[in-house]
């Protein structure tokens, strides 16, 4: 039975940085793609960054610029640190697992196993 749970999130400023963390149980972690996402009132669920089975990192948008995906194998945990954060990225953030993706691997559509989400508001 696949568990995600993310940490992290909190209210920052504008400007401020934080780190959100998701740690995962019942699989073998090294043979899973892992994503972020966000999904913001009234929009609809987002990529922001992931990590490919080969730890290859893909962003989308600004992420870019501004987030770092990591991962510590060992904990079975994958990080977003977030920089430079204005309004616009806050959201709910979600992480998400899957062994086989369906489609992109920034597209939620594509995973199949879910976090139950942390808040990011900046204020």
């Amino acid at each position: 039975h696949v568990q995600l749970v993310e940490s992290g999130g909190g209210t920052v400023q504008a400007g401020g940085s934080l780190r959100l963390s998701c740690v995962g149980s019942g699989y073998a972690f090294v043979r899973y793609c892992m994503g972020w996402f966000r999904q913001a009132p009234g929009k609809e669920r987002e990529g922001v960054a992931a990590l490919g089975r080969a730890d290859t990192p893909y962003f989308t948008g600004s992420s870019k610029f501004r987030f770092t995906i990591s991962q510590d194998k060992a904990k079975n945990a994958v990080y977003l640190h977030m920089t430079n954060l204005n309004a616009e990225d806050t959201a709910i953030y979600y992480c998400a697992a899957d062994r086989r993706l369906t489609g992109s691997i920034l597209s939620p559509a594509s995973y199949t196993y879910w976090g139950q989400g942390t808040q990011v508001t900046v204020s």
